[in-house]
């Protein structure tokens, strides 16, 4: 009896996980959703001119009193370039800009205002611009309206040595 039991469990969920997908998958007149998520937390862009010699970066974004100072990686920034098609086949070209791009993840980042606080660093550690920001997160939709709401995200950049909201 146990057996049968868990096998028709086993089944209902089946049935009921599909169906959720399947509900996911098509909203309104066959629109396609699809699982892509959002993450939540805070871009930063260096403008390449403000980029060089900057080595490293951190980050520190406080709402209601408390901090978070989540850990960013920076990456050199590139930007896509036309190589034109040629047979009906169309190809592109990544090449570097000379800015750099990070983006920290932030736990609970809220839908209002916080602060951010960017130090940058050169190679010996040295604060090359250590400022701080307020920016006001914004919900993202991966798949666009009509899908589902993903996670909020803010985004500042440093540009002519300044640190502004984007």
């Amino acid at each position: 009896m146990r057996g049968t039991t868990a096998v028709w469990a086993l089944r209902i969920g089946a049935l009921a996980l599909a169906g959720a997908v399947a509900g996911c998958a098509a909203v309104g007149g066959g629109r396609t959703c699809t699982a892509m998520g959002v993450p939540v937390g805070v871009s930063l862009d260096i403008a390449p001119e403000d980029a060089a010699g900057v080595r490293a970066a951190e980050m520190e974004v406080c709402w209601d009193g408390e901090c978070r100072e989540p850990d960013i990686e920076l990456s050199d920034s590139g930007e896509s370039v036309d190589q034109g098609c040629e047979g009906g086949v169309c190809s592109a070209e990544s090449v570097p800009t000379g800015g750099k791009h990070a983006f920290a993840a932030v736990d609970g980042l809220p839908e209002a205002p916080v602060e951010v606080r960017v130090r940058l660093l050169g190679d010996g550690g040295e604060e090359l611009l250590g400022e701080a920001v307020t920016a006001t997160p914004e919900m993202l939709e991966a798949n666009g309206p009509g899908c589902g709401e993903g996670g909020p995200q803010a985004s500042v950049e440093v540009a002519d040595g300044a640190l502004r909201e984007r």
